[in-house]
This record gives C-alpha cells, structure tokens and sequence, in this order.
C-alpha cells in the first residue's frame, strides 16, 4: 500500500515572510500540491512565526475542507496552538517537542519523563474528534510507551535514516525504522513519518515499511520544486511513496 503524501508548506510561508508581503503563496502551492496528487497538507505554527502563521493555518485548513483533503496541524504543547486545533476542527494533530532556538525539529517526545505533557492534550483532541499523533524517535521500546498515552499514531522522526541514505549504516537505519514500526503497530496505533525524506531515500522505506500509511515532506519537496516545478515535485513524490524510483534533482 501507498504511502499518503502530505505536504509540508512551511517553507513556501518562510519565502514569503522574508519579503514581508504576499508572495509566494501558500494557499496557492497548496492548490497545486492537493491538484498534482498530495493526500493532504501540513502546517507547523511556531510561536516566532518565522513562517507559518495563524492565519495560514485557517486558510490551508478550508482549502482542506473544500477539497475534501486531510489537514495536518503540527506544533507544541502550548495553548494558542491547541485552542486553534480544536476551533478548526483540524484532521490531525501532530505533537511536535519544540526547543527553544532550534531550526528545526531534531528529537522525538521523552517518555515517560513527558507523559504528563502529552496525555492530557491528547484527551482534550480525540475528545473533540481529531485525530491525534505523536513526534518520537525510532526506538522499539519506546513504542508501549507512546501507546500509554492515548495517541493513535506516532510520526516516526527520520533524519538518522535519511542521513544514513548511501553509507554503510543504511541498512541498520532501515531495520530501525522498520521495528519501531512494528512495535507501533503491535501496540495499537498506527505510523506516520517525517523529517528529511527525499527522492532518493523514500522509496526504500515505502517498499520496506508497509506500516508507514502517511509522510510529511516538506523542505525537499519545496528545495526539488525550485528546479522542476512545484507541480512536477508534487508529482514525483506521490510516485516515490507508492516505492517506484524516479530521476531526481542532482542537489539531492
């Protein structure tokens, strides 16, 4: 089975915002994303924000609505971000742990040290009916633990698989991924994953990890679409997540 696409436009909001106007848009990369194949879209809201907004968010999330698509609000545990969920009647919410000063997302939620965190806003989604998801690392035992908390999907965090893409600890990487999977599965939810996939390492985790039923992909995405085309990008990311290789980028 296909992975589902969701895309990430983050960094469409970020190229906007550093010239402090309107342009690029997007509301209208997230026509062309949800018009060339993507399941869905995803936001990230940071408090600074440096580029998602909240006004970004209820426009991506009608756009959503009206096209009958999934949509993927990520973010930490503070208030603001979850009252805007629950108002919009999100499809999902991703809890994201967020440090202070980082550039992006680097480690999944400690648990069980962070159980008491996350639990509560957990009830307080699935009590409104969203769907609710969990940033962890790939770790095996962690899994029972995740599942402790109420969540129904974990978010696999990526970045060790993908920069292992084309160096001996590949391989160990893959397995990783693929038994986190399957100790998420066995404890009763289901798996998402996220951070640095591309091209080029994407269709090894689709064709080896059928646990895997949804992925939010963003920076790659955009950074590929500067040299083919968002919709063309759009495109042959649908393709690597169903595990079918394609030409991509020399950059990557």
């Amino acid at each position: 089975m296909a992975i589902s696409l969701s895309v990430n436009l983050n960094k469409v909001a970020l190229l906007r915002n550093s010239r402090g106007a309107t342009n690029p848009s997007p509301k209208v990369a997230g026509e062309t994303c949800l018009d060339n194949g993507a399941y869905g879209l995803t936001l990230h809201w940071r408090q600074d924000n440096r580029h998602t907004r909240a006004e970004d968010v209820r426009v991506l999330r009608a756009l959503c609505d009206q096209r009958g698509a999934e949509f993927n609000l990520e973010g930490d545990a503070r208030e603001e971000l979850i009252a805007l969920a629950i108002e919009l009647s999100v499809t999902q919410f991703t809890l994201v742990p967020v440090t202070p000063g980082e550039i992006t997302s680097d480690h999944g939620w400690d648990l069980p040290r962070q159980h008491e965190v996350v639990a509560p806003i957990i009830a307080r989604l699935k009590a409104k009916g969203i769907r609710t998801a969990m940033f962890m690392d790939c770790t095996p035992e962690a899994m029972a633990l995740a599942a402790a908390t109420g969540v129904d999907r974990v978010e696999l965090y990526t970045e060790p698989y993908a920069a292992s893409f084309g160096t001996p600890a590949f391989k160990d990487e893959l397995e990783r991924v693929k038994r986190t999977s399957q100790a998420a599965v066995a404890a009763g939810m289901k798996v998402n994953a996220g951070h640095d996939l591309n091209l080029l390492n994407t269709p090894h985790l689709a064709r080896a990890v059928p646990e895997i039923i949804e992925a939010s992909i963003g920076h790659a995405l955009i950074a590929d679409a500067l040299y083919i085309g968002l919709a063309e990008a759009v495109r042959r990311y649908v393709r690597v997540c169903s595990g079918e290789a394609v030409d991509a980028p020399v950059t990557c």
